[in-house]
């Protein structure tokens, strides 16, 4: 058997999320289907994390297994792109593994992005691929509030009550507030995540930038580990899955 590790750009807006369900269309599975086909075989493709629906990637990181091996990568992508470029998903660069590379479990860094745009017009060119806020962001707010969320932490008032993680407990390397005009981003770095995590870090960072909460409410909120005090998760328009790092 082959392995092979893809990198993946999308557009999540039209998708269900990364991973294959019983209903609607998921990116997971439309690639696996399209690999399939190519390559007149069954293939299953691991995706190193599962983006919600409507969130993009500019680079997703999955691997495969296969009885056939590429020797043309070249003529593989135009191939495999000729089907998923209609669906706004594109496979950026293919490369061969070991056997012991794993596109989730391999992973020691996930970055993602967060984008929102602050005026009062909505916007043409980011129109779902961002998340539109009207009221205001004091950045200097956000930035002393995102510097609470790094390092080792109980992260339950920001977790789903549908997810699945063994523990709450997750390690943020980094976050970081950057503004340009009218065009906010947030980083985030860490190996792995608890689900609706980083959409509802950005909710709880916006009501710090509008004002509505101080820092010392934040903080409260944060260490109070109820999910019931957090704020709306951000929508998932305006996440990105970045990188991942191996």
């Amino acid at each position: 058997m082959y392995k092979y590790q893809i990198l993946i750009e999308y557009v999540g807006t039209s998708f269900r999320g990364w991973q294959v369900q019983k209903k609607g269309k998921t990116i997971q599975g439309l690639i696996q289907e399209k690999i399939s086909k190519i390559l007149k075989e069954k293939i299953v493709l691991t995706g190193a994390g599962r983006t919600d629906a409507k969130v993009h990637a500019i680079e997703q990181s999955a691997h495969f297994e296969c009885k056939t091996q590429i020797i043309n990568t070249d003529k593989f992508l135009k191939s495999i792109n000729h089907f998923l470029n209609k669906d706004l998903v594109t496979v950026v660069r293919i490369k061969k593994r070991g056997q012991k590379f794993h596109a989730r479990f391999s992973a020691k860094m996930r970055i993602y992005n967060y984008v929102i745009i602050n005026r009062l017009s909505a916007p043409v060119l980011d129109k779902s691929r961002c998340w539109h806020v009207i009221n205001k962001l004091y950045i200097s707010e956000m930035k002393k509030a995102a510097k609470e969320l790094e390092g080792t932490k109980d992260f339950s008032t920001f977790r789903a009550s549908s997810c699945r993680a063994k523990s709450p407990i997750k390690t943020m390397e980094s976050v970081k507030v950057k503004s340009k005009k009218n065009k906010i981003e947030i980083e985030f770095k860490s190996q792995s995540y608890l689900q609706q995590q980083v959409r509802s870090m950005v909710g709880c960072l916006k009501y710090v930038g509008e004002k509505k909460w101080s820092l010392k409410k934040f903080k409260n909120i944060m260490n109070s580990k109820k999910r019931s005090l957090c704020a709306p998760p951000a929508p998932p328009e305006g996440l990105y899955l970045m990188r991942v790092i191996y």
